[in-house]
């Protein structure tokens, strides 16, 4: 009897928690009871692949941290074990970052911790993030990523990248310097030491990446940095043979693993309690962000605070198995999807491979030269370097580039988790005034002939062309609103155009300015088009600055006209038709319903 009422217990907790707060603890479930043969073909295809790129990767973030290298291979299996299983999501691959990676290296930097105490702290520091997430997941924090603009991201990551490339200059040339928290304070180390260059080693960084680029360009399909490194090993022993030996890696064994003991020292976790919270906080950004935009290219949705409790988990587990932060990779995850992944289980696959990998050659790592792996290493940061993110940022308004500069400049003088408060609280102070909350409603005729609210769906016979009217601010604040709406438009199968009215669209920004980017590649991939009426010139000016007046096609862009209201939209149902070449064609209008605009509207159709 005691045991039917435990169950009971558990049962009515485990609904509590998911009703109010919309968390599966175990949403896993639903794909092993419709998992299929096919899917798990698809799923080991990309495992194969995602393996092959994450046993090198884990490496080399691990390197990025200052750590010990099986840190971040043990990272990516625990982390990809358990998070894939709590997260629900196909998007997202689970692991060690670059940008948590540098975080991880920042805050240690700043501590001033020995080399000994770091690895006594850094099990904490794990810990703590990983329980910071699972409660910021129960109380729906995921939802105030959208309150924290590009310009922010953008700062925070190029900042990054630049100590990333910093950090691994000395190890490409082959000398030493202490590590610094700051990118001013490489660069200052580093060239005191350049006289200190050893030529062997510089030797193999060249040879690394002349490798590197040539397999990038001739062989697009291969594991190439797992390949570069297996030619540079072989490299560095010839030269070693030949007297001229290069510093390699220390070699991994699976045989020194152990379960993680953990240190309760006051001292420590006074100190790395922040740091926890600014990394959960990155982890949130970086992680939504990423499966967001991966979901919306797939025509797909995203549960964010799932991918929070997911992750939050699998923190947890790698905390306990002596791995570094994970989070979401962007390189794995974008792999991952192009690899056609049906279900989350091709990250569990993943980190079974790469367990393997680990077992296999863990000792051979010891063959690796450093020089090698911080080319490989500088190479990530200069892809997270986006000249089109940066252009978009510091030129689309004045906000966005005092933002932006700003988060970079704390970036690259101080340490990193504080470019994040500094960049956020900000862009908060600067975009304070502004509301976003844009609402659209449809409307169509009814059977009388008047305009009337559609309050269900119908199915739709014809091609149709919806006329969009936007009311209120379009700052990053609402441009995940803006987008989902639009996307929730676009879903119709039968749509075939969408006239956006612009008139009372205000506040575009950087932010903005991208979900029309996604918004424009998702219509064009589905075969349908976005046509812009009655844009105002600070709208055409925002949209001229960033460089994507092209991309939105000039022929579908209609300035408004002030002298007469209709001119523009009547222009732009004129292009429209056009486009559908003479089909006949249903039109919808959406417009706000706090305003009671029907007979205008009419009087435009009917110009």
């Amino acid at each position: 009897m005691a045991r039917i009422r435990l169950d009971r217990f558990f049962k009515q907790a485990y609904q509590l928690i998911a009703r109010q707060n919309h968390l599966d603890l175990f949403p896993a479930r639903h794909y092993i009871a419709s998992y299929s043969p096919q899917a798990f073909v698809l799923d080991g295809k990309a495992a194969i692949n995602l393996s092959l790129l994450a046993f090198p990767q884990g490496m080399a973030y691990a390197l990025i941290a200052g750590l010990p290298i099986q840190y971040g291979i043990i990272a990516f299996i625990a982390a990809s074990l358990v998070a894939a299983l709590f997260a629900s999501s196909r998007f997202n691959s689970y692991g060690p970052s670059n940008a948590t990676s540098v975080l991880i290296l920042s805050t240690f930097l700043t501590l001033q911790l020995e080399p000994e105490v770091v690895l006594i702290a850094l099990p904490l520091l794990v810990l703590f993030t990983g329980i910071t997430l699972v409660i910021s997941a129960y109380m729906r924090v995921a939802r105030v990523v959208q309150y924290v603009s590009k310009s922010v991201i953008t700062g925070y990551i190029t900042g990054a990248a630049l100590l990333i490339i910093g950090n691994q200059v000395k190890n490409a040339l082959g000398f030493d310097i202490p590590m610094a928290a700051s990118f001013f304070g490489v660069i200052q180390g580093t060239l005191l030491e350049l006289g200190s260059t050893h030529w062997p080693s510089l030797v193999i960084a060249l040879l690394t990446a002349t490798t590197l680029v040539l397999l990038n360009r001739f062989a697009k399909g291969l594991p190439n940095i797992a390949l570069t490194l297996v030619v540079m090993a072989f490299i560095s022993a010839g030269m070693a043979a030949l007297g001229h030996p290069v510093r390699t890696l220390s070699p991994a064994s699976l045989a020194d693993w152990s379960v993680t003991q953990f240190h309760w020292r006051a001292d420590l976790i006074n100190q790395i309690a922040l740091a926890a919270l600014a990394l959960a906080f990155l982890i949130t950004l970086e992680s939504c962000s990423i499966g967001k935009s991966l979901a919306a290219r797939a025509g797909d949705r995203l549960n964010p605070n799932q991918e929070i409790f997911g992750l939050g988990l699998g923190n947890i587990a790698s905390a306990f198995c002596g791995g570094m932060i994970a989070s979401a990779s962007l390189t794995r995850s974008s792999l991952n999807c192009n690899s056609n992944s049906a279900t989350p289980f091709a990250n569990c696959y993943a980190a079974l491979l790469v367990l393997c990998l680990f077992i296999l050659f863990g000792p051979l790592i010891g063959y690796i030269p450093r020089p090698a792996l911080a080319v490989l290493v500088i190479s990530i940061g200069i892809t997270l370097i986006s000249r089109h993110n940066i252009r978009v940022v510091s030129k689309a308004t004045r906000s966005d580039a005092v933002v932006f500069y700003t988060t970079l400049f704390v970036g690259l003088i101080f340490a990193l988790d504080t470019a994040i408060y500094v960049g956020t609280i900000i862009s908060i102070v600067l975009f304070l005034g502004k509301v976003a909350e844009p609402e659209m409603v449809e409307y169509d005729f009814n059977a009388d002939g008047q305009l009337a609210e559609v309050e269900e769906l119908r199915e739709r016979s014809n091609p149709e062309v919806s006329i969009v009217h936007v009311e209120g601010e379009l700052f990053f604040g609402a441009a995940d609103v803006f987008h989902d709406q639009m996307r929730r438009v676009c879903d119709d199968p039968n749509l075939k155009i969408v006239i956006l009215k612009m008139r009372n669209a205000h506040n575009l920004d950087a932010t903005s300015v991208m979900a029309f980017e996604e918004l424009v590649r998702y219509m064009n991939e589905k075969k349908r088009y976005l046509i812009l009426s009655e844009a105002r010139k600070d709208v055409l000016r925002v949209l001229k600055r960033s460089g994507i007046f092209d991309t939105l096609n000039r022929e579908n862009i209609f300035p408004d006209q002030p002298s007469n209201p209709t001119l523009s939209t009547a222009k732009a149902l004129k292009r429209a038709k056009q486009i559908l070449g003479g089909e006949e064609a249903n039109v919808s209008i959406y417009i706000d319903p706090k305003k009671d605009k029907q007979k205008k509207l009419e009087r435009a159709l009917e110009s």
